[in-house]
């Protein structure tokens, strides 16, 4: 069993679909272990998007590509590019009250993305958290420089849901028991 972190994010606080987003991965045999309701920090959200130079220029590569494909000439390095998006990202997560909680299961982190669905909601799986709850796109979060409003954020792996978890919970604060369907889910 593993453990993935999932962000509703401040646009998914906003359109009340708390319950609903965790609804879905509930109802697909994920256990949820901790649950805050908070107002993140700047500092918090920086060590949570940290500024890792291969994230930077991960992201700022992808971005470029992207441009690219779409006729934008780009003057930006990558890594201008993914230290503009970083900072995009955090003051996104910072604009309001946010819904955090540690799911655990198996495959949580693979699984948990699914659900969530593509990261451009209008690209998103119909089925999916994004695909089904909203419409934004990367081009007019761009047209309005702001991140795109895709409701949740979910670690990437297991690796990376460790380091993330210990941003936003403490030890104590995650819990064990047993969800009365475990033993038909994974006996």
């Amino acid at each position: 069993m593993e453990k993935v972190l999932v962000l509703i994010k401040p646009d998914g606080v906003e359109r009340a679909l708390v319950g609903k987003i965790i609804a879905r991965f509930e109802d697909c045999g994920l256990k949820v272990v901790a649950l805050k309701m908070l107002k993140p920090t700047k500092a918090m959200v920086e060590k949570h998007y940290t500024d890792d130079e291969n994230w930077l220029v991960s992201v700022g590569l992808k971005t470029k590509q992207s441009y690219l494909e779409k006729g934008i000439e780009v003057k930006e390095t990558e890594r201008e590019i993914g230290m503009r998006i970083r900072q995009m990202l955090i003051k996104g997560l910072t604009d309001g009250p946010i819904v955090a909680f540690v799911l655990e299961g198996n495959s949580a982190a693979e699984i948990s993305r699914k659900i969530a669905g593509g990261t451009e909601p209008r690209k998103a799986d119909p089925s999916s958290i994004r695909g089904m709850y909203a419409s934004d796109s990367y081009s007019l979060a761009d047209s309005k420089q702001r991140p795109v409003r895709n409701l949740v954020h979910v670690s990437e792996n297991a690796a990376i849901a460790e380091s993330e978890i210990r941003i936003w919970f403490s030890e104590k604060e995650l819990h064990e028991y047993t969800r009365a369907d475990e033993g038909s889910q994974y006996g």
